[in-house]
């Protein structure tokens, strides 16, 4: 019998995380191949165009679906509570020498995979919660 495809896996949380990375680096990037970057030297240059607000307008549309889930599955509690948790587990991760942090460009790559991360949590919550308690997640109607 195969697997129902809207049961979540490990894989639903990795193609979660990837869309909330690509979200994010798309946005800004130390690399400076990011929409923070180009909308900047197109303001340098005076070329500021419908195709910035455009591909702006879709960046922000993904921004509100990820913080608007998030804060819905997490609350504002459960948000701090995962922010502390992936902070402290990256902590770790340094002070053990698995992951460097001396330069101003790896905290800003390590922060960033981190917002990806919390935000994959908030994306995913609602499945993690059923898988831990059997419990439904649900979002309440006014009718």
């Amino acid at each position: 019998m195969g697997k129902k495809s809207n049961e979540f896996s490990g894989l639903s949380f990795l193609w979660r995380f990837l869309f909330a990375l690509l979200l994010i680096l798309a946005t800004y990037n130390p690399s400076g191949y990011s929409m923070f970057d180009w909308i900047r030297t197109a303001m340098s240059e005076g070329n500021l165009g419908p195709e910035h607000f455009f591909l702006g307008t879709l960046l922000l549309i993904g921004w509100v679906i990820l913080i608007v889930a998030t804060f819905k599955s997490l609350n504002a509690i459960g948000v701090v509570l995962a922010a502390v948790a992936i902070g402290t587990f990256v902590w770790m991760l340094v002070d053990f020498g698995f992951l460097g942090a001396g330069s101003r460009t790896a905290i800003v790559w390590i922060s960033l995979v981190c917002l990806a991360a919390l935000l994959t949590v908030g994306l995913s919550w609602s499945h993690i919660w059923r898988r831990l308690t059997g419990q439904f997640d649900v979002d309440e109607v006014n009718d």
